[in-house]
């Protein structure tokens, strides 16, 4: 297929810039200062097998793609509050006070333009750097202008959008959302349905501009955003990064299915204090977040077909928010699994991790990959990047895949058929094959 050049300056636009945004910004900065290692980027530091008899069969992603340099990186973003991001990451205390003020430059550089935001979405947050308008749809075309203006002062030559801002309340799909002249409708009405993250997405789709949620929001996963996806021919993928105790339940969820032993339960419970924990410890946020995380076991697990395994699987979750650990998340498992004879047995994890640290090479990624998708002519749901979600976005019709190894497969195989290469193990590469010869 022919997949153009990354050529000239890709900017990354990120509504959020919090915890996340900014250890992304201040970690490629220092990658390109020399002084730090991209690690946990799948596209920096991730190899791919070929099937070749000749040369080198198994290459950096980054030199088998044609993916942008981080060099050619720019980036910008939105906020409720208006610190620059060497103050925000001040703030956040992920990243050590030593590292900051090497790159505080750069960092302070980066000021937050105006955000679109509704506190009924997000009740626990009080907004005061925030665009007023009329109506919903005039906060778009402000966010439009935004765009517009800083593709021009940036000398961008490409843009790509990620949303790293925080978890809205629980919404569920209505009549609004089911078309994209109905969605335009709710936008000039002020419909209470439509979330702020949603009047991001219609502004970044309406560009042409690739979108991916990392927040477990409805945001593009409606039917009038991906009408609109498919109309302006613009990649869109979500939702939640997959860090900390769902990544934890993908890898050892189906290394017990492979083994064919039984789960009775899995108790997880989550303490963290940073801004994300604060959103989560009104219910309705956590509610979005929880319907996010539990289907993870199900889609893996599948009791449907093996009701003797897991068809009394009880599955539980909880998060706490704990000021005193900041963005250092700690997380708790408790499994019940049985094993020959029926025989029960325990597994316990404690995982300390630190949120941030997981989170920001996936925004890397999924920018560098949803650029890579636009300059390949791909559109609408990009399945092939379940890989980076908890709760992936999917065709209708098809279950979400899960399992992290066969994400990767998939992820993989995509990439080796971008680039005219032998699939490898591709069964079950539905998403990947018929996405992109569509």
């Amino acid at each position: 297929m022919e997949v153009k050049e990354a050529t000239g300056r890709l900017g990354v636009l990120i509504p959020g810039l919090g915890a996340v945004a900014t250890t992304l910004i201040a970690g490629v900065e220092a990658v390109k200062k020399g002084i730090a290692q991209p690690i946990g980027s799948l596209t920096q530091m991730g190899n791919i097998h070929l099937n070749r008899k000749k040369g080198n069969n198994y290459p950096k992603i980054k030199d088998f793609v044609p993916l942008a340099n981080l060099e050619d990186i720019v980036f910008g973003g939105w906020d409720v509050y208006e610190d620059n991001v060497y103050v925000a990451a001040s703030r956040a205390k992920v990243l050590e006070q030593h590292t900051l003020e090497t790159l505080r430059p750069q960092l302070e550089a980066l000021k937050p333009m105006k955000a679109v935001f509704d506190k009924s979405y997000i009740k626990n947050l009080d907004g005061t750097h925030v665009k007023e308008a009329a109506t919903k749809y005039a906060l778009a075309e402000a966010l439009m202008e935004d765009i517009a203006q800083f593709q021009e002062t940036r000398d961008c030559d490409r843009l790509v959008i990620v949303w790293c801002g925080s978890t809205e309340k629980y919404i569920e799909t209505g009549d609004v959302h089911e078309s994209l002249s109905a969605f335009e409708k709710g936008l000039k009405e002020n419909d209470p349905r439509i979330a702020p993250s949603m009047i991001y997405a219609y502004a970044a789709l309406k560009m042409g501009i690739p979108f991916l949620n990392g927040a477990p929001n409805l945001t593009v996963d409606i039917p009038a955003l991906t009408e609109l996806a498919k109309q302006t021919q613009t990649p869109i993928g979500g939702k939640d990064f997959k860090t900390g105790q769902t990544l934890m339940k993908t890898i050892l969820a189906p290394g017990l299915q492979a083994r064919a032993l039984g789960v009775k339960g899995w108790f997880s419970t989550n303490i963290l204090g940073n801004r994300d924990g604060y959103v989560l410890d009104e219910p309705d946020n956590f509610k979005t977040k929880e319907v996010s995380k539990l289907s993870v076991l199900e889609d893996i697990l599948r009791p449907d077909l093996s009701p003797e395994l897991y068809g009394e699987l009880y599955h539980k979750i909880r998060i706490n928010y704990y000021p005193p650990h900041g963005d250092n998340k700690e997380s708790w498992d408790n499994i019940d699994i049985f094993g020959w004879l029926g025989y029960s047995m325990q597994i316990k994890i404690n995982f300390l991790c630190r949120d941030s640290i997981l989170a920001a090479p996936l925004v890397l990624d999924l920018a560098l990959f949803g650029d890579l998708a636009k300059r390949a002519g791909l559109s609408g749901i990009q399945e092939w990047l379940s890989f980076y979600f908890k709760s992936p976005q999917h065709a209708p019709g098809f279950r979400p895949e899960h399992d992290i190894f066969k994400q990767l497969t998939i992820l993989q195989n995509a990439l080796r058929k971008l680039m005219g290469e032998e699939l490898v193990n591709p069964e079950g590469l539905t998403f990947a094959e018929e996405e992109i010869t569509a």
